[in-house]
């Protein structure tokens, strides 16, 4: 029992069977610690618990926690890989008590586990407690039997545990393992207790206090147990090594890059080996968790830690991308207690490779530099800041990197000249920014982005967080606080609410703290990764440096997942049923429906929109998962993925896959996006094409709803179409030819019902209108106001009357629908004397016409004045008199 996956299920197994609730480690990136870069103690998922603002339905707890300790004030780094103990990434082991039991079964049962599960050698073993703790000393004899020598008290903050200034807090206990006289060190509060003879492996907290203020303490209702044990720390104990780089898993890591790189872990390239298998459990557990390499915030230590492992990678002589190749042994030693591993292993091999490859091709050029300014400098000096800063700015190194690369010779770097460098840059950034036109009136957004650096997004992962206002903007100022009824835009130091972009909408949802409340209606992103959330307060007062609550909207959230993740597969049913020409040309996601608009010359017909409605629909059947990589844009293209109109991208894409693969392709949709997505096809539900329109020369758009309102939509069609129905008396399936028969009734009717307006029109008082016309200056005329007859009907009459006259002019003005229509016939032997467009010009005018226009021998126009159309025949009459 003396392997890590073995240890840790022994643990979490021990308190489950001691009453205590077996609960999945938390994300790297904190959801409710605003102040943390980064989870940094078993019990930071249970922060709110302890202070009694969240209650659970457990007051026992049992954890194996993901721990980094590389960033912000727990900063292992620079002593990983040349130390025994130092790691970027462990796990803490731990058990909890919410008010249930306090100091005797904390301590009994951290007894029993070392002593009877762990089976470790009882004289070997000494703790220590708080000075003034009499209580656990007490305990300790009792339970343990220690004698006094054993019990070693720290009168000292190393066994007393604060939250912070303020909050719950108590005394501490340690356990230690004596390695044994052939380790140098002391026991603990010893002139030797830096060490590593006496081995501290298991911290008790007892938190029985509450600091009110500096100068207060007061006891807690109900006192709290937590407790961190380093899984790395008793897997060497329990291995016998003195080293937790010598246990099972770090063997194998270890024997994993000897075989990658071909170099042996021995001598002085130990250390090298040490720091990529701790690297690259860190890199692969941050990127599982949501964190991708930058030059910001969570991102940029991801970026340091990854470019240090791959600079030792390169000490060791690889010459390509090596870290990738680790993972699957990382994989398979951790996989199964860990399966976000499992899941995002195709995301983290992209990554890593895409980093070495960018970083290998500048690292040569670095350290050629690097070693050009320093080769002069001896132990004890510092190398220049500029140039520091000249590796940091131009070659992407870390000044951490630099720092490390000269550790070894003893040299450092002048941190203040490579400060005055960085602000320098900072200036020249910000006077070429205010100058860049329409930017400028946005000047208050660069200046918070410059202070407070880019939002960290952590919507991928989760739609609820905490975090801290870093400020808050009115009427296009900064200001300290916002009250209720205040319009405001508020910015944080980190936040789950997704900003506008890439064509879909911003989230909305809720800010909320101790007595206030922001609701947030919209979040756009500016000054290149600075997120504001724009709303109202609405209860109390928000102030800058309040820490606060985040939650989004998840039912709007949801919908806007699905309809941008439905966009993806319409793209790729287009393609298909279209051809590879069709290319997104815009799109905007809401939570209410989905436009997308695309290239295409021509209307889709009804069954080409079908087929592509099918195509996505199968795939949503698939349920399979929608995986998301960081790929360069060039390897990404390469890989057959699509880019979205109008985003721009950097160096590194995300990369969006989901449905079965297709052909060559790796899966049915590969597209760059940054946006939120479904985690499985599945999640979309359905998607339904509602209408398919242009929207320009070559660009057409389509509309569609996806999951519930799809649903619902064809509810409602399906509810019309049994009205429908049921008026016919017909059976559903047979309405289409019952409508189709009563439009062809009705076309006939329409005609018969023309034919007879027409020769009802004709007849007027009995005699046909041919029968009788007028002698007018030498010429037949037949002039006549037919009602009821419409423009479109009037033509066939007069080339009917103009046959039977034989010689002759025809004038008919037709009354419909309040409006007047005239068309004038002149037979061919007369066109020489009479214009038909001139006489129609006559009669238009007479019923408030502006002329009309034809032939000579045909001719029409219109008025509105209806009731002026016998003048209109009077003025035809008129004219051929004059």
């Amino acid at each position: 029992m003396s392997g890590v996956n073995e240890i840790r299920s022994t643990f979490l197994q021990y308190f489950a069977k001691n009453g205590h609730e077996p609960v999945a480690s938390s994300p790297l990136v904190p959801r409710n610690d605003p102040t943390l870069m980064f989870t940094n103690a078993g019990m930071v998922q249970f922060k709110n618990v302890f202070t009694g603002l969240e209650k659970r339905d457990y007051t026992r707890a049992t954890t194996a926690q993901k721990v980094v300790r590389a960033g912000g004030k727990h900063n292992d780094l620079d002593n990983v890989g040349f130390t025994a103990r130092h790691h970027t990434f462990f796990e803490m082991l731990g058990n909890f008590s919410f008010g249930d039991y306090f100091k005797e079964e904390a301590i009994s049962l951290a007894w029993n586990l070392v002593t009877k599960e762990f089976a470790l050698d009882k004289s070997r073993l000494l703790v220590t407690v708080y000075s003034e703790d009499e209580e656990a000393a007490r305990l300790w004899k009792s339970i343990a039997g220690f004698s006094d020598d054993k019990i070693i008290r720290i009168p000292t903050s190393d066994n007393f545990w604060t939250m912070g200034e303020t909050g719950p807090c108590g005394p501490c206990s340690e356990i230690f393992y004596d390695q044994g006289e052939s380790v140098w060190g002391g026991p603990p509060g010893s002139a030797e207790e830096d060490g590593d003879r006496f081995l501290e492996f298991w911290n008790l907290v007892f938190m029985q206090f509450e600091q009110v203020s500096p100068g207060e303490r007061v006891a807690l209702p109900r006192p709290s147990i937590d407790t961190g044990m380093g899984l790395e720390r008793i897997a060497a104990i329990l291995q016998g090594v003195t080293s937790n780089y010598e246990i099972d898993l770090f063997r194998r890591l270890i024997a994993a890059v000897e075989e990658a790189i071909g170099s042996r872990a021995e001598g002085d390239a130990l250390a090298s080996h040490r720091v990529i298998a701790d690297h690259l459990r860190a890199t692969a557990f941050l990127i599982a968790d949501g964190v991708l390499p930058s030059n910001e915030g969570r991102g940029y230590v991801l970026r340091r830690i990854m470019r240090r492992a791959m600079r030792h990678a390169k000490l060791l002589g690889a010459r390509e991308p090596v870290l990738f190749k680790l993972l699957p042994t990382l994989v398979s030693e951790m996989g199964r207690a860990y399966p976000e591993l499992v899941r995002a292993e195709a995301l983290i091999s992209e990554t890593l490779k895409l980093e070495e490859k960018r970083f290998l091709t500048t690292l040569d050029r670095g350290l050629i530099l690097l070693n050009e300014a320093s080769q002069d400098l001896a132990h004890g000096d510092s190398l220049d800041g500029e140039v520091a800063f000249k590796l940091y700015d131009t070659y992407g190194f870390p000044l951490d990197l630099t720092q490390d690369a000269l550790r070894a010779r003893g040299v450092g770097v002048d941190l203040s000249s490579f400060q005055s460098a960085m602000e320098r840059q900072k200036a020249e950034a910000r006077a070429s920014w205010v100058g860049s036109g329409e930017a400028a009136a946005e000047t208050v957004w660069f200046a918070i982005r410059e202070r407070e650096g880019a939002t960290e997004f952590l919507g991928y992962d989760t739609e609820a967080a905490e975090a801290e206002v870093r400020a808050i903007v009115r009427d296009g100022a900064e200001v300290a606080e916002a009250k209720a009824g205040d319009a405001a835009a508020v910015v944080l130091n980190q936040t789950p609410f997704y900003g506008e972009s890439g064509g879909q909408v911003g989230d909305t949802g809720v800010l909320k703290g101790e007595g206030v409340r922001f609701e947030v209606e919209d979040t756009q992103k500016v000054a290149n990764g600075l997120f504001i959330h724009r709303g109202k307060v609405t209860e109390g007062t928000l102030k800058r440096g309040a820490a606060l609550e985040l939650v989004v909207d998840h039912a709007r959230r949801s919908k806007i997942r699905s309809n941008h993740s439905a966009t993806h597969l319409l793209h790729e049913g287009l393609r298909e049923v279209l051809g590879t020409h069709v290319a997104q040309k815009g799109s905007q996601v809401s939570p209410d429906r989905l436009r997308f608009d695309f290239s295409h010359p021509k209307p889709l017909d009804a069954s080409e929109l079908a087929r592509v409605e099918e195509l996505a629909n199968a795939v949503i059947l698939q349920n399979t998962s929608v995986e998301t990589r960081l790929m360069a844009v060039d390897d990404a293209i390469a890989l057959g993925a699509m880019a979205l109109f109008g985003e721009k991208y950097g160096d590194e894409v995300r990369v969006v896959s989901m449905g079965e693969p297709k052909g060559e392709k790796a899966a049915y949709s590969i597209e760059l996006c940054g946006g939120t997505h479904v985690r499985s096809t599945g999640d979309i539900g359905l998607v339904h094409v509602l209408s398919e329109s242009a929207v320009g020369a070559g660009v057409r758009r389509v509309e569609a709803l996806t999951g519930a309102a799809a649903r619902d939509y064809l509810l409602e069609q399906d509810a019309r179409v049994k009205r429908i129905a049921a008026t016919l008396k017909a059976a559903p399936s047979e309405i289409v030819d019952r409508v189709e028969a009563l439009a062809e009734d009705r076309r006939r009717l329409e005609r018969e019902l023309t034919e007879a307006k027409k020769k009802l029109a004709l007849a007027g008082d009995g005699q046909s209108a041919s029968s009788a016309p007028k002698e007018i200056g030498g010429v037949s005329f037949v002039g006549r106001v037919l009602d009821g007859v419409a423009a479109k009907d009037l033509k066939g009459l007069v080339d009917e009357v103009k046959a039977g006259l034989g010689s002759g002019i025809v004038a008919f003005v037709g009354v419909a629908d309040g409006k007047a229509s005239v068309v004038i016939g002149v037979t061919e032997d007369l066109t020489s004397r009479f214009s038909a467009v001139d006489l129609v010009r006559a009669a238009s005018e007479a019923i408030g016409g502006k002329g009309g226009g034809g032939r000579p021998d045909m001719a029409q126009a219109g008025g509105p004045d209806a009731d002026r159309a016998q003048d209109a025949v009077a003025a035809v009459e008129a004219k051929l008199a004059s």
